[in-house]
């Protein structure tokens, strides 16, 4: 399974958060698995971070980038088609990091793993 990390979900992975939940911790340390994390987390993150929103127990320099390439992350950049599969989104859901990221999970037929029940009214598979 292609798994693809809603942004909370990857900053609990990170910090071994007790919220992230039992199956999406089993899932992510499945070795059959293949992990994903999209730029847009980041960028989302980074945001937050900047804005005082979001404390991390991390700094997002190079050693976050190979701590989640050693845990065997792949990087999912953002492409043009991702972005503009956009305009083709109900808008149930307007946060523009998570639109992004189901844009994203449709295209590249990735599971997103994060809490948000919001996100079950896409046509993508989500855990938790």
């Amino acid at each position: 399974m292609k798994l693809l990390l809603d942004t909370h979900a990857l900053i609990w992975f990170a910090e071994d958060d007790s919220r992230l939940s039992a199956r999406a911790r089993e899932a992510l340390h499945d070795e059959a698995n293949h992990l994903h994390c999209s730029i847009v987390s980041i960028w989302e993150i980074a945001i937050k971070a900047s804005l005082g929103k979001l404390k991390l127990g991390a700094r997002l320099d190079g050693a976050f980038q190979r701590g989640l390439e050693e845990t065997g992350f792949t990087f999912v950049p953002i492409e043009y088609l991702h972005a503009a599969h956009v305009l083709t989104l109900p808008w149930r859901h307007r946060d523009p990091f998570d639109r992004l990221l189901i844009a994203q999970a449709t295209l590249e037929k990735l599971v997103l793993v994060s809490h948000d029940e919001q996100l079950d009214a896409y046509q993508i598979r989500r855990i938790w």
